[in-house]
Protein backbone atom coordinates (compact mmCIF):
# COMPACT_ATOMS: atom_id res chain seq x y z
CA UNK A 1 0.00 0.00 0.00
CA UNK A 2 0.95 3.52 -0.45
CA UNK A 3 1.57 6.56 1.91
CA UNK A 4 1.43 10.01 0.70
CA UNK A 5 2.10 13.27 2.20
CA UNK A 6 -0.47 15.60 1.07
CA UNK A 7 0.41 18.69 3.39
CA UNK A 8 3.70 19.84 5.32
CA UNK A 9 3.12 23.07 7.65
CA UNK A 10 6.28 24.18 9.87
CA UNK A 11 6.06 27.60 12.07
CA UNK A 12 9.02 29.92 12.64
CA UNK A 13 11.56 28.26 14.93
CA UNK A 14 12.82 30.35 17.80
CA UNK A 15 12.17 31.84 21.56
CA UNK A 16 8.44 32.52 21.82
CA UNK A 17 7.72 33.12 26.01
CA UNK A 18 4.67 34.49 25.10
CA UNK A 19 3.49 31.75 22.93
CA UNK A 20 1.22 28.88 24.28
CA UNK A 21 1.44 25.47 23.15
CA UNK A 22 -2.26 26.07 22.42
CA UNK A 23 -1.60 28.91 19.86
CA UNK A 24 1.09 27.38 18.51
CA UNK A 25 -0.22 24.21 17.70
CA UNK A 26 -3.26 26.31 16.23
CA UNK A 27 -0.81 28.50 13.79
CA UNK A 28 0.90 25.69 12.87
CA UNK A 29 -2.40 23.33 11.86
CA UNK A 30 -4.34 26.01 10.47
CA UNK A 31 -1.14 26.57 7.90
CA UNK A 32 -1.04 22.67 7.37
CA UNK A 33 -4.65 22.34 6.22
CA UNK A 34 -4.12 25.32 3.67
CA UNK A 35 -1.13 23.84 2.33
CA UNK A 36 -3.22 20.38 1.81
CA UNK A 37 -5.99 22.54 0.01
CA UNK A 38 -8.95 21.85 2.88
CA UNK A 39 -10.97 24.24 4.40
CA UNK A 40 -11.20 22.17 7.91
CA UNK A 41 -10.25 18.33 8.93
CA UNK A 42 -13.53 16.85 9.10
CA UNK A 43 -12.08 14.00 7.78
CA UNK A 44 -8.76 13.47 9.24
CA UNK A 45 -9.78 9.84 11.11
CA UNK A 46 -6.60 9.56 13.16
CA UNK A 47 -3.56 11.88 14.52
CA UNK A 48 -0.81 11.19 16.86
CA UNK A 49 0.74 14.55 18.57
CA UNK A 50 4.45 14.84 19.25
CA UNK A 51 4.99 16.83 22.36
CA UNK A 52 8.35 15.79 24.99
CA UNK A 53 8.01 17.89 27.98
CA UNK A 54 4.99 19.83 28.15
CA UNK A 55 4.96 18.40 32.06
CA UNK A 56 7.43 20.78 32.35
CA UNK A 57 4.43 23.16 31.69
CA UNK A 58 2.05 21.95 34.08
CA UNK A 59 0.12 20.08 31.39
CA UNK A 60 1.37 16.09 31.29
CA UNK A 61 -0.54 13.05 30.17
CA UNK A 62 -3.34 14.54 27.38
CA UNK A 63 -1.44 17.01 26.10
CA UNK A 64 -3.05 16.72 22.22
CA UNK A 65 -6.39 16.71 23.19
CA UNK A 66 -5.60 19.82 25.39
CA UNK A 67 -4.01 21.30 22.87
CA UNK A 68 -6.67 20.70 20.06
CA UNK A 69 -10.00 21.57 22.50
CA UNK A 70 -10.68 24.46 21.15
CA UNK A 71 -10.39 23.80 17.32
CA UNK A 72 -12.53 21.09 17.87
CA UNK A 73 -14.79 23.21 19.45
CA UNK A 74 -14.60 25.59 16.21
CA UNK A 75 -15.07 22.82 14.14
CA UNK A 76 -11.81 22.72 12.44
CA UNK A 77 -10.51 19.33 13.88
CA UNK A 78 -13.02 16.53 14.05
CA UNK A 79 -15.17 15.55 17.06
CA UNK A 80 -14.04 12.13 18.78
CA UNK A 81 -10.94 11.10 16.03
CA UNK A 82 -7.84 9.25 17.97
CA UNK A 83 -5.87 11.63 19.40
CA UNK A 84 -2.31 9.76 20.41
CA UNK A 85 0.08 11.23 22.65
CA UNK A 86 3.87 10.44 21.22
CA UNK A 87 7.25 10.77 23.46
CA UNK A 88 10.80 9.91 22.53
CA UNK A 89 12.82 12.45 23.04
CA UNK A 90 14.45 14.20 19.69
CA UNK A 91 13.15 11.59 17.86
CA UNK A 92 9.44 12.28 18.75
CA UNK A 93 8.12 14.29 15.92
CA UNK A 94 9.28 11.28 13.56
CA UNK A 95 7.59 8.68 15.53
CA UNK A 96 4.37 10.71 15.15
CA UNK A 97 4.88 10.42 11.63
CA UNK A 98 5.67 6.98 11.40
CA UNK A 99 1.90 6.26 13.85
CA UNK A 100 0.56 8.44 11.10
CA UNK A 101 1.96 6.24 8.29
CA UNK A 102 1.23 2.64 9.90
CA UNK A 103 -2.36 3.56 10.43
CA UNK A 104 -3.05 4.12 6.78
CA UNK A 105 -0.80 1.30 6.33
CA UNK A 106 -3.11 -0.85 8.43
CA UNK A 107 -6.10 0.07 6.55
CA UNK A 108 -7.11 1.92 9.98
CA UNK A 109 -7.46 5.52 8.58
CA UNK A 110 -7.49 6.98 5.24
CA UNK A 111 -6.43 10.29 6.27
CA UNK A 112 -4.12 11.24 9.33
CA UNK A 113 -2.54 13.56 10.97
CA UNK A 114 1.15 14.04 12.68
CA UNK A 115 2.10 17.12 14.66
CA UNK A 116 4.82 18.34 16.81
CA UNK A 117 4.74 21.13 19.22
CA UNK A 118 7.27 22.34 21.57
CA UNK A 119 8.60 24.74 23.92
CA UNK A 120 11.93 24.31 25.26
CA UNK A 121 13.15 28.30 26.19
CA UNK A 122 12.13 29.05 30.12
CA UNK A 123 13.80 32.74 29.98
CA UNK A 124 13.00 33.30 33.78
CA UNK A 125 13.89 29.35 35.16
CA UNK A 126 17.16 28.18 33.32
CA UNK A 127 17.31 25.24 36.08
CA UNK A 128 14.01 24.11 34.63
CA UNK A 129 15.30 24.72 31.37
CA UNK A 130 18.13 22.32 32.00
CA UNK A 131 16.46 19.76 33.00
CA UNK A 132 13.95 19.68 29.72
CA UNK A 133 16.60 18.00 28.66
CA UNK A 134 18.02 15.28 31.15
CA UNK A 135 14.63 12.83 30.53
CA UNK A 136 16.72 11.04 27.60
CA UNK A 137 19.04 9.05 29.80
CA UNK A 138 18.41 6.48 31.98
CA UNK A 139 17.71 7.81 34.93
CA UNK A 140 17.00 4.65 37.18
CA UNK A 141 20.48 3.41 37.24
CA UNK A 142 22.62 7.09 36.07
CA UNK A 143 25.30 5.08 37.64
CA UNK A 144 25.47 2.73 34.40
CA UNK A 145 25.81 5.30 31.42
CA UNK A 146 27.98 7.56 33.90
CA UNK A 147 30.55 4.64 34.15
CA UNK A 148 30.17 4.19 30.45
CA UNK A 149 31.40 7.69 29.88
CA UNK A 150 34.35 7.39 32.64
CA UNK A 151 35.70 4.10 30.65
CA UNK A 152 35.27 6.18 27.30
CA UNK A 153 37.31 9.14 28.59
CA UNK A 154 40.02 6.87 29.95
CA UNK A 155 40.45 5.10 26.69
CA UNK A 156 40.50 8.75 24.93
CA UNK A 157 42.72 10.02 27.53
CA UNK A 158 40.48 12.74 28.14
CA UNK A 159 38.85 12.56 31.52
CA UNK A 160 35.31 12.47 31.67
CA UNK A 161 33.18 13.73 35.18
CA UNK A 162 29.31 14.37 35.69
CA UNK A 163 28.92 18.30 35.47
CA UNK A 164 26.35 18.41 38.20
CA UNK A 165 25.83 21.87 37.82
CA UNK A 166 24.11 20.89 34.15
CA UNK A 167 24.52 22.38 30.54
CA UNK A 168 26.57 20.24 28.92
CA UNK A 169 26.19 16.85 29.37
CA UNK A 170 24.86 15.93 25.82
CA UNK A 171 27.51 18.27 24.36
CA UNK A 172 30.22 16.58 25.89
CA UNK A 173 28.82 13.21 24.80
CA UNK A 174 29.09 14.42 21.39
CA UNK A 175 32.35 16.03 21.99
CA UNK A 176 34.10 12.96 22.71
CA UNK A 177 33.03 11.50 19.49
CA UNK A 178 34.09 13.68 17.79
CA UNK A 179 37.71 14.34 19.18
CA UNK A 180 38.09 10.08 19.13
CA UNK A 181 36.70 10.63 14.78
CA UNK A 182 39.62 13.19 14.71
CA UNK A 183 41.96 10.64 16.34
CA UNK A 184 41.13 7.41 14.86
CA UNK A 185 40.39 9.21 11.17
CA UNK A 186 42.12 12.10 10.91
CA UNK A 187 39.37 14.84 10.48
CA UNK A 188 39.77 18.00 11.61
CA UNK A 189 37.97 20.76 13.99
CA UNK A 190 38.19 22.98 10.21
CA UNK A 191 36.26 20.21 8.79
CA UNK A 192 33.40 20.55 11.71
CA UNK A 193 33.76 24.19 11.23
CA UNK A 194 33.34 23.50 7.34
CA UNK A 195 30.34 21.89 7.76
CA UNK A 196 28.92 24.41 10.30
CA UNK A 197 29.41 27.14 7.80
CA UNK A 198 27.60 25.75 4.91
CA UNK A 199 25.13 24.74 7.21
CA UNK A 200 24.33 28.51 8.36
CA UNK A 201 24.59 29.48 5.01
CA UNK A 202 21.41 26.96 4.27
CA UNK A 203 20.11 29.06 7.15
CA UNK A 204 20.29 32.53 6.27
CA UNK A 205 18.76 31.28 3.46
CA UNK A 206 15.35 29.78 5.34
CA UNK A 207 12.66 32.30 6.55
CA UNK A 208 11.28 29.85 9.09
CA UNK A 209 15.39 29.16 11.08
CA UNK A 210 15.72 30.37 14.43
CA UNK A 211 19.43 31.88 13.14
CA UNK A 212 19.21 33.30 9.62
CA UNK A 213 22.61 34.83 9.52
CA UNK A 214 26.03 33.54 7.48
CA UNK A 215 28.70 31.90 9.90
CA UNK A 216 32.48 31.87 8.48
CA UNK A 217 34.70 29.05 8.73
CA UNK A 218 37.27 30.60 10.85
CA UNK A 219 33.87 32.26 13.04
CA UNK A 220 33.30 28.70 13.19
CA UNK A 221 36.65 27.51 15.05
CA UNK A 222 37.00 30.58 17.34
CA UNK A 223 33.86 30.91 18.79
CA UNK A 224 33.34 30.12 22.12
CA UNK A 225 34.31 27.08 22.99
CA UNK A 226 31.38 24.57 23.97
CA UNK A 227 33.39 20.92 24.59
CA UNK A 228 36.31 20.50 22.85
CA UNK A 229 36.23 20.25 19.61
CA UNK A 230 32.61 21.75 19.39
CA UNK A 231 32.64 25.90 19.86
CA UNK A 232 28.64 27.67 19.80
CA UNK A 233 28.56 27.91 16.32
CA UNK A 234 28.86 24.27 16.04
CA UNK A 235 25.53 23.14 18.46
CA UNK A 236 21.60 23.74 18.11
CA UNK A 237 20.03 26.19 19.89
CA UNK A 238 17.36 26.64 22.65
CA UNK A 239 13.72 27.17 21.49
CA UNK A 240 10.49 26.61 20.22
CA UNK A 241 8.21 25.30 17.20
CA UNK A 242 6.20 22.89 16.06
CA UNK A 243 5.31 21.37 12.64
CA UNK A 244 3.21 19.12 11.07
CA UNK A 245 2.62 16.57 8.26
CA UNK A 246 -1.01 15.04 6.62
CA UNK A 247 -0.45 11.61 5.01
CA UNK A 248 -3.08 10.11 3.01
CA UNK A 249 -4.19 6.21 1.50
CA UNK A 250 -3.84 5.81 -2.19
CA UNK A 251 -7.81 5.46 -2.40
CA UNK A 252 -8.04 8.83 -0.42
CA UNK A 253 -5.00 9.94 -2.96
CA UNK A 254 -7.01 9.35 -6.19
CA UNK A 255 -10.17 11.05 -5.06
CA UNK A 256 -8.47 14.55 -4.39
CA UNK A 257 -7.97 17.78 -6.64
CA UNK A 258 -5.25 17.54 -9.12
CA UNK A 259 -3.87 20.55 -7.49
CA UNK A 260 -3.49 18.54 -4.41
CA UNK A 261 -2.08 15.68 -5.98
CA UNK A 262 0.62 17.20 -8.49
CA UNK A 263 2.30 18.50 -4.52
CA UNK A 264 1.80 15.41 -3.19
CA UNK A 265 5.37 13.24 -1.99
CA UNK A 266 5.34 9.44 -1.90
CA UNK A 267 6.47 7.69 1.26
CA UNK A 268 8.89 5.35 -0.44
CA UNK A 269 10.47 3.67 3.16
CA UNK A 270 10.69 3.73 6.60
CA UNK A 271 13.12 2.62 9.12
CA UNK A 272 13.74 2.24 12.88
CA UNK A 273 15.83 0.89 14.90
CA UNK A 274 16.51 1.29 19.05
CA UNK A 275 20.13 1.45 20.06
CA UNK A 276 22.15 0.50 22.58
CA UNK A 277 25.32 0.38 24.99
CA UNK A 278 27.43 -0.09 21.56
CA UNK A 279 31.47 0.43 21.58
CA UNK A 280 32.94 3.82 20.25
CA UNK A 281 33.95 1.98 17.24
CA UNK A 282 30.56 0.13 15.97
CA UNK A 283 28.20 1.12 13.67
CA UNK A 284 25.63 3.45 15.11
CA UNK A 285 21.50 2.69 15.25
CA UNK A 286 20.83 4.96 12.34
CA UNK A 287 23.22 2.75 9.81
CA UNK A 288 21.08 0.02 11.17
CA UNK A 289 17.82 1.80 10.58
CA UNK A 290 18.85 3.20 7.18
CA UNK A 291 19.88 -0.61 5.71
CA UNK A 292 16.26 -1.51 7.12
CA UNK A 293 14.82 2.14 5.23
CA UNK A 294 16.83 1.22 1.99
CA UNK A 295 16.00 -2.32 1.84
CA UNK A 296 12.04 -1.97 2.13
CA UNK A 297 12.12 0.93 -0.46
CA UNK A 298 14.65 -0.97 -2.96
CA UNK A 299 17.23 1.86 -2.71
CA UNK A 300 20.64 2.36 -2.13
CA UNK A 301 22.71 5.18 -0.74
CA UNK A 302 23.24 6.41 -4.66
CA UNK A 303 19.38 7.16 -5.25
CA UNK A 304 19.51 9.43 -2.42
CA UNK A 305 19.45 13.33 -3.52
CA UNK A 306 19.41 15.09 -0.57
CA UNK A 307 18.98 14.57 3.39
CA UNK A 308 17.98 16.29 6.29
CA UNK A 309 20.20 14.74 9.08
CA UNK A 310 19.93 15.06 13.49
CA UNK A 311 23.05 17.34 14.04
CA UNK A 312 22.04 18.50 17.33
CA UNK A 313 25.97 19.35 17.00
CA UNK A 314 27.77 19.54 13.96
CA UNK A 315 29.33 16.07 14.67
CA UNK A 316 25.90 14.56 13.55
CA UNK A 317 26.82 16.16 10.21
CA UNK A 318 30.31 14.62 9.82
CA UNK A 319 29.33 10.95 11.53
CA UNK A 320 25.54 10.60 10.05
CA UNK A 321 26.60 10.83 6.09
CA UNK A 322 29.01 7.73 7.10
CA UNK A 323 26.35 5.71 9.15
CA UNK A 324 23.97 6.67 6.08
CA UNK A 325 26.14 5.26 3.34
CA UNK A 326 26.97 8.61 1.47
CA UNK A 327 30.49 8.20 1.81
CA UNK A 328 32.78 5.81 3.95
CA UNK A 329 33.83 5.23 7.43
CA UNK A 330 35.80 8.32 8.79
CA UNK A 331 34.90 10.22 5.65
CA UNK A 332 32.33 12.78 6.89
CA UNK A 333 34.69 15.78 7.16
CA UNK A 334 36.35 15.50 3.50
CA UNK A 335 32.61 14.82 2.26
CA UNK A 336 32.00 18.45 3.67
CA UNK A 337 35.45 19.27 2.98
CA UNK A 338 34.64 18.59 -1.15
CA UNK A 339 31.83 20.62 -1.03
CA UNK A 340 29.53 17.67 -1.48
CA UNK A 341 27.54 18.55 0.89
CA UNK A 342 26.49 22.22 -0.35
CA UNK A 343 22.95 22.86 -2.54
CA UNK A 344 24.56 22.52 -5.39
CA UNK A 345 26.66 19.42 -4.49
CA UNK A 346 26.29 15.81 -4.89
CA UNK A 347 24.50 15.21 -1.97
CA UNK A 348 23.34 18.40 -0.14
CA UNK A 349 22.79 18.21 3.25
CA UNK A 350 20.68 20.14 6.10
CA UNK A 351 18.99 22.63 3.31
CA UNK A 352 17.02 23.95 6.19
CA UNK A 353 19.76 24.88 8.28
CA UNK A 354 19.48 21.96 10.46
CA UNK A 355 19.02 21.95 14.08
CA UNK A 356 22.24 24.10 14.80
CA UNK A 357 20.83 26.85 12.00
CA UNK A 358 16.79 26.14 11.86
CA UNK A 359 16.47 25.04 15.76
CA UNK A 360 15.90 21.96 17.73
CA UNK A 361 12.20 22.42 19.19
CA UNK A 362 12.48 18.63 19.72
CA UNK A 363 9.19 17.33 19.56
CA UNK A 364 8.24 19.31 16.32
CA UNK A 365 12.20 18.91 15.14
CA UNK A 366 11.48 15.53 13.03
CA UNK A 367 8.34 17.03 11.52
CA UNK A 368 10.17 20.08 10.49
CA UNK A 369 12.34 17.74 8.24
CA UNK A 370 9.94 15.90 6.30
CA UNK A 371 8.67 19.49 5.82
CA UNK A 372 11.84 20.52 4.35
CA UNK A 373 12.50 17.15 2.22
CA UNK A 374 8.72 17.48 0.75
CA UNK A 375 9.09 21.45 -0.29
CA UNK A 376 12.23 20.30 -1.90
CA UNK A 377 10.51 17.31 -3.70
CA UNK A 378 8.12 20.11 -4.39
CA UNK A 379 10.48 22.64 -5.83
CA UNK A 380 9.16 24.79 -3.61
CA UNK A 381 12.38 25.54 -1.76
CA UNK A 382 12.94 29.13 -3.40
CA UNK A 383 16.66 29.95 -2.79
CA UNK A 384 17.57 26.84 -0.99
CA UNK A 385 16.09 24.47 -3.74
CA UNK A 386 18.01 21.04 -4.61
CA UNK A 387 17.96 21.55 -8.67
CA UNK A 388 16.09 18.16 -9.97
CA UNK A 389 15.32 16.15 -6.08
CA UNK A 390 13.55 13.36 -7.00
CA UNK A 391 14.44 10.98 -3.62
CA UNK A 392 15.24 12.91 -0.04
CA UNK A 393 15.92 10.93 3.67
CA UNK A 394 15.34 12.27 7.06
CA UNK A 395 17.97 10.84 9.71
CA UNK A 396 16.46 11.87 13.21
CA UNK A 397 17.39 9.88 16.50
CA UNK A 398 16.27 10.63 20.09
CA UNK A 399 17.49 9.47 23.51
CA UNK A 400 21.04 8.54 24.31
CA UNK A 401 22.08 5.25 24.86
CA UNK A 402 26.31 5.55 26.02
CA UNK A 403 27.35 6.83 22.26
CA UNK A 404 24.20 6.05 20.47
CA UNK A 405 21.04 7.11 20.08
CA UNK A 406 17.85 5.26 21.82
CA UNK A 407 16.36 5.16 18.85
CA UNK A 408 16.82 6.50 15.36
CA UNK A 409 13.82 7.27 12.55
CA UNK A 410 14.72 7.14 8.92
CA UNK A 411 12.18 8.38 6.49
CA UNK A 412 12.26 8.13 2.48
CA UNK A 413 10.05 10.53 0.65
CA UNK A 414 9.79 10.49 -3.15
CA UNK A 415 8.05 12.75 -5.43
CA UNK A 416 4.54 11.78 -6.85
Amino acid sequence: MDVYVIGTACTAFGKFPNKSFKQLTREVYTELLEDAGMDDGDRIQTSWFANVKMEMFKQPNIRGQVCFSELVAEGLFPEYAPMINVEGACATGSLAFHGACKDILSGEAELSLAIGVEKTFIPDDPERQYQLFTGGLDQMNPEVWQEYYRKAGEKMNRPWTLNVAGGTLNMDTYAIQAAYHMRKYGSTQKQFAIAASKTHHNGSLNPLAQYQFEVSVEKAMTDREISFPLTRSMCAPIGDGAAAALVCSKKLFDTLPAAVRERAVKVRARGLANGKYRDIDEPGVSHIAAKRAYAAGGLTPADIDLAEVHDATTFGEIYQPEMLGFCDFGGGGKLHESGATAIGGRIPINTSGGLISKGHPVGATGLSMIHEITKQLRGEAGARQVKNADIGLAENGGGTMGFDDAICAITILQRA
